[in-house]
């Protein structure tokens, strides 16, 4: 446990070191966001003041903010316009994921659908992503809005291929993984891309820096899907079970589904194939992870996008921005935020 929590320590420090490194400009993204999402409808206005007051991370506006800077980006506000549009593309995604998940709670408070309703919520998302195509088009980059319209594009894909798979105790690891890229690792992707392009580098730099966004979105994904079952960390404040109890397939019950025998595969498709499951059937799942050591196997499979994520990152040239970002690429395996 030792272990965790020192890399607990780095990461954070990583994390809080990229945000106090672009801490002025973050402030006017969050300023932007704010300005952008004002609506003279009543209920929109009040749907996004509310959604605005549960915070978040920011991670994908400080990976823009990060790497811009990292290439030498300084003049202009290009980069705060770019950075407030990614935050707008994540949280459109996560309004309709929650309408579709049937998630009630966020970040510790309720989701909007739970307070409103799905209706609600799926236009006020749509709202968000209009907002976010007239930023692209303000910018008046074709890279930019070729880029992000993209990623757009891809992640209602992969949404669209969860559902597909909702339920599949058996789907393949590699169904799994395009899940993910779609619907995490593209934006992740775009967002470090962004930087690069605003600040004119060449290609070469370009696909590291997507490159990179890519193989980090894909740890975080992994390691946010494997805290839903690691019991050992409960002390870092995330509840777990949360996909177990919504049904959704992800890599700790794909490989558990891997190891276990016939018998034991049988249960885990009765579990996965009804509309609800209770404590006793997530603890019967925990008892098998643990047996067949999924947490660990997962946190392998984390450990090598990791390696390839920090690996990329060696066409730039040393500096406080570049050592921050290598740190951040094993930021998710033990946050707890």
């Amino acid at each position: 446990m030792g272990t965790v929590i020192q890399l607990k320590n780095q990461i954070n420090n990583s994390y809080f070191q990229l945000k106090d490194s672009v801490e002025n400009k973050l402030l006017l993204v969050e300023e932007k966001i704010k300005l952008k999402l004002s609506s003279d409808v009543e209920l929109v206005q009040k749907m996004t003041d509310y959604h605005l007051d549960t915070g978040g991370k920011r991670l994908r506006a400080l990976l823009t903010l990060g790497s811009a800077k990292m290439c030498g980006y300084s003049k202009g506000t290009r980069d705060i316009n770019l950075a407030a549009c990614v935050e707008l593309i994540h949280s459109a995604t996560l309004m309709h994921d929650d309408v579709i998940d049937n998630g009630s709670l966020r970040r510790g408070k309720e989701t909007l659908n739970k307070i409103w309703d799905n209706h609600s919520s799926v236009l006020v998302g749509d709202y968000l992503l209009s907002r976010c195509f007239e930023m692209m088009v303000e910018d008046g980059n074709i890279e930019v809005l070729k880029l992000l319209s993209s990623t757009s594009s891809k992640i209602a894909q992969g949404e669209v291929l969860q559902l597909q798979h909702q339920g599949e105790v058996d789907m393949l690891e590699e169904t799994y993984l395009k899940i993910i890229s779609a619907k995490t690792a593209e934006l992740f992707a775009a967002s470090t891309k962004v930087g690069a392009i605003l600040s004119d580098m060449k290609n070469k730099e370009k696909e590291a820096l997507e490159f990179y966004g890519r193989n980090l979105g894909l740890t975080f994904q992994i390691a946010d899907d494997t805290l839903d079952y690691n019991s050992e960390l409960k002390l870092f404040g995330k509840k777990i079970g949360k996909d177990f109890y919504e049904g959704k397939v992800t890599l700790p019950i794909i490989l558990l589904f891997q190891k276990a025998n016939n018998q034991e595969k049988e249960k885990l498709k009765n579990i996965f194939s009804k509309k609800s499951r209770d404590e006793n059937e997530l603890n019967y799942s925990l008892s098998l992870m643990k047996r067949y050591e999924v947490i660990k196997a997962c946190y392998q499979k984390a450990q090598h996008y990791i390696n390839l994520a920090s690996n990329s990152l060696s066409v730039f040239n040393d500096c406080e921005e570049k050592n921050i970002l290598e740190n951040l690429t094993s930021f998710s395996l033990s946050r707890n935020f």
